[in-house]
């Protein structure tokens, strides 16, 4: 290889132009799926205090919000439902005309091109906060793969392209695709929640949610953030059951294992950039400490560098209009 003064880097860094030819990695509004919080309620779009920019919203309201993701060519949209009310089992999550299922119908009659996820947990649902069934002080893995199980039928029966169980009980993914595949839906894809840790990054969602538990933590379920080898064996394992997509969650502080996954494993692969990796930057930005569109910019364009093939991220609208030229 030719050494300076032959050799020079810098050419190709000149003009936005040539940069442009150079450059390696690409963000494109088709990478990203919009977080959505769906409530009860009529005329509601509820700010949520520690997120500015995103809303709890009724299915009265929804149709505002999903227009603007399909204009702005954004993939599609991941829901989270906040029920009318709560119990130990988490019976909203699973009910026929639950607030997410009647999302599902509403978005893919209207939208059929976008993409709807939908979000297979418990922790919106049950009045304890946990992502299953309590007995005796934890969480019953077991016990609780029947209910993710039905939940995942009820979103696809509604109208789902993808469910994504994130509740990381041990054979979620298999029992979700046991179950798929015995109400008849062979053909509806699964998106584990693969490597999902136990992350302090998680606050601002909890509150958008309604979600936090109300006694202990999530730590007995959800993973060590010390751990990648513990990450690889999720993930191989998910795979073995039938996930169809993986996750990494969250993504700013788990790029190496964004990596090693995708260095491992053929499937497509999401990275979720999580509400407090979202309200940090917005925080930052209002107090005029950074650039908001550069930053973003550059961070989600971390994720896709480290191999990531889809980005879950509270900043797609945004992202879209900057990539765009817009704003």
């Amino acid at each position: 290889m030719a050494e300076f003064p032959v050799t020079r880097l810098r050419r190709l860094r000149r003009s936005e132009a040539v940069r442009r030819l150079a450059r390696e990695t690409h963000l494109a509004p088709e990478q990203f799926v919009y977080p959505l919080f769906v409530t009860h309620g009529h005329g509601v779009r509820r700010p949520i205090e520690p997120m500015p920019g995103a809303f709890q919203v009724s299915l009265d309201r929804l149709a505002e919000e999903v227009q603007e993701v399909a204009e702005l060519g954004i993939a599609g949209v991941l829901l989270f439902g906040i029920p009318e009310r709560k119990d130990a089992a988490g019976t909203d999550a699973y009910a026929e005309r639950g607030v997410v299922q009647e999302a599902v119908r509403l978005i893919k009659a209207r939208w059929p091109q976008l993409a709807v996820v939908t979000d297979v947990c418990l922790c919106e649902y049950t009045d304890h906060g946990h992502c299953g069934v309590v007995r005796g002080g934890d969480v019953d893995n077991d016990a609780t793969l029947e209910l993710l199980a039905r939940t995942a039928v009820s979103h696809a029966r509604a109208g789902a392209d993808v469910v994504a169980p994130s509740a990381m009980m041990d054979g979620q993914v298999a029992a979700v695709r046991t179950a798929l595949d015995a109400a008849g839906m062979h053909d509806t894809p699964i998106l584990a929640y693969a490597a999902k840790y136990a992350s302090a990054f998680y606050g601002p969602f909890r509150a958008a949610a309604e979600s936090a538990p109300k006694f202990g933590d999530r730590r007995g379920y959800q993973m060590d953030p010390a751990n990648t080898r513990m990450a690889l064996r999720e993930v191989e394992l998910d795979v073995q059951e039938g996930a169809d997509m993986l996750m990494v969650k969250p993504a700013l502080a788990y790029l190496d294992v964004i990596a090693q996954v995708r260095q491992r494993f053929a499937l497509p692969l999401a990275a979720y950039n999580v509400s407090g990796e979202y309200s940090m930057v917005k925080a930052a930005a209002r107090n005029g400490w950074l650039d908001e569109r550069r930053t973003v910019l550059e961070l989600l364009t971390a994720i896709k560098r480290a191999g990531a093939d889809v980005i879950i991220t509270y900043h797609a609208k945004d992202a879209a209009r900057w990539l765009k030229g817009e704003g």
